[in-house]
């Protein structure tokens, strides 16, 4: 596995995400929290541009009648559907057996890699 470093930290705005392609694979990196993660561009359910959706939040477990919004920021919508995945774990918040692929992210002296 190796290491391709394709931008510098001082180029994220915290909650943004660049598309990049590494090796052949559209891939879209995230910074939330000050961490960054990695996310194959491609949606498992239809092969839609999955990174070219929204970045948002989801509703939360509430009661009946009820509608609890929250994890703004953490979710990403699939534009072609509105499959939502997670953008730090690539799992699917509507099937746990779906999921994004997600790539290992490294940073050393302010330069972001994707490790591949």
């Amino acid at each position: 596995m190796a290491t391709h470093f394709v931008a510098e930290t001082k180029d994220f705005i915290e909650g943004h995400h660049i598309i990049v392609d590494v090796e052949g694979r559209s891939i879209g990196l995230y910074r939330l929290d000050g961490q960054f993660y990695a996310l194959h561009n491609y949606c498992p359910h239809e092969g839609a541009p999955l990174c070219k959706g929204s970045i948002c939040g989801t509703t939360l477990p509430s009661n009946v009648y009820e509608y609890q919004f929250g994890r703004q920021g953490e979710i990403i919508r699939c534009p072609w559907h509105g499959w939502e995945f997670d953008i730090k774990t690539g799992k699917s918040l509507v099937n746990e057996k779906v999921r994004a692929r997600k790539y290992k992210v490294e940073v050393e002296d302010g330069k972001v890699g994707i490790v591949i």
